[in-house]
């Protein structure tokens, strides 16, 4: 009996701490859009030729990085930028910048 009660809290710990290791962190969205901002600003502060994410739909974001990624979209340095992210990195970009105000 003791040694069935110590696998069930050894089975508890375990479990728990996958499914803590799976969350990902609260800041990782914001944390990953920090490299974005040199060419698309921050706090919309873009620059003239390149669209400010604030406040944009994250679904465009999540579409357009996918585009990025097999080559359906053109660009100079985002096709190879965008392959250097997950899907899960992409969804987490693109939560943080549609939380953002957009500029006025």
């Amino acid at each position: 009996m003791h040694i069935r009660l110590v696998l069930h809290f050894a089975a508890m710990l375990f479990a728990a701490a996958a499914g803590h290791a799976a969350a990902a962190p609260p800041d990782t969205g914001r944390d990953l859009a920090s490299t974005c901002a040199g060419c698309h600003g921050n706090r919309g502060a873009g620059h003239h030729a390149i669209p400010v994410l604030d406040g944009m739909e994250h679904r465009v974001i999540v579409v357009r990085m996918q585009e990025f990624r097999s080559g359906t979209r053109a660009g100079t340095v985002m096709p190879q930028l965008a392959r250097g992210y997950t899907d899960p990195e992409v969804e987490s970009i693109a939560a943080w910048y549609a939380a953002q105000k957009a500029p006025k």
